[in-house]
């Protein structure tokens, strides 16, 4: 039978600082109330109220020698509030910037951008994301906003010669127009597509994702970093407009 109760009474729950640090705590390993109450800081009585509360919810559960575990409805709150907590702390960058172009089940994951920084200066965004290319040694893969910058060109070049395999996908309006074949080039290859709600960049040590101001607008303030989960997002975003572009 399905629970009537609405989504408010969990957003209750979940809007207790102690009660979201239990369940914060339970995320990694099961823990008796005596040694949570030690790691929050608070007394035996509030933890045992707040893991009362948080039993009652089913989002905590004892288990035989007395410890509390997270509930699995308890775990899936918790990983789908990761995206909700990410764009709450950067509230402002959120503001201005579109993310809701993106195909849904992105969106839907904004949380495993936790691990990464939000860069919000355009001169350090862009030398790390140069950095990043310079030091790829398996493969570097770009969506771009237009042409490649000038000085990319001897970059590229030496990637190229040492094996590194480059992608980029470029807005249609900036491919070739000659109706001549380009020759091929090996390890680059280049697509076109339409509409591109992100530009990226990603390889196999860290990636960075610049979404685009509202109105569409490109600021080059992004998210950069190198954790698994964070690469594993930039790469399937990357895949994803990849496999929809015009091959040239």
């Amino acid at each position: 039978m399905e629970d009537d109760e609405g989504i408010e009474k969990l957003f209750f729950e979940l809007a207790s600082e102690s009660r979201l640090g239990i369940l914060r705590e339970l995320r990694t390993e099961n823990l008796k109330m005596q040694e949570i109450a030690r790691r929050l800081d608070v007394t035996a009585t509030e933890a045992f109220r707040q893991l009362e509360r948080l039993s009652s919810a089913l989002l905590v559960q004892r288990q035989p020698d007395g410890a509390f575990a997270l509930a699995e409805y308890g775990r899936l709150v918790l990983q789908l509030s990761s995206s909700l907590e990410f764009v709450s702390k950067h509230k402002d960058y959120f503001s201005t910037h579109d993310v809701t172009r993106l195909p849904f089940q992105f969106v839907n994951r904004l949380g495993e951008l936790s691990q990464a920084k939000l860069v919000v200066d355009t001169v350090e965004s862009l030398n790390v994301g140069e950095r990043a290319f310079i030091e790829a040694e398996e493969y570097g893969w770009a969506i771009a906003e237009g042409t490649i910058p000038e000085r990319m060109g001897p970059i590229m070049d030496e990637r190229i010669r040492k094996g590194v395999k480059l992608r980029f996908l470029l807005p249609e309006t900036r491919l070739p127009t000659s109706a001549t074949p380009l020759p091929p080039v090996k390890n680059l290859e280049m697509r076109g597509l339409s509409d591109l709600p992100a530009i990226v960049l990603i390889t196999e040590k860290e990636g960075a994702v610049y979404f685009r101001q509202v109105g569409g607008r490109v600021d080059y303030a992004g998210v950069f970093g190198k954790h698994p989960t964070f690469l594993n997002w930039v790469k399937d975003l990357f895949q994803y407009y990849w496999e929809r572009g015009k091959r040239i």
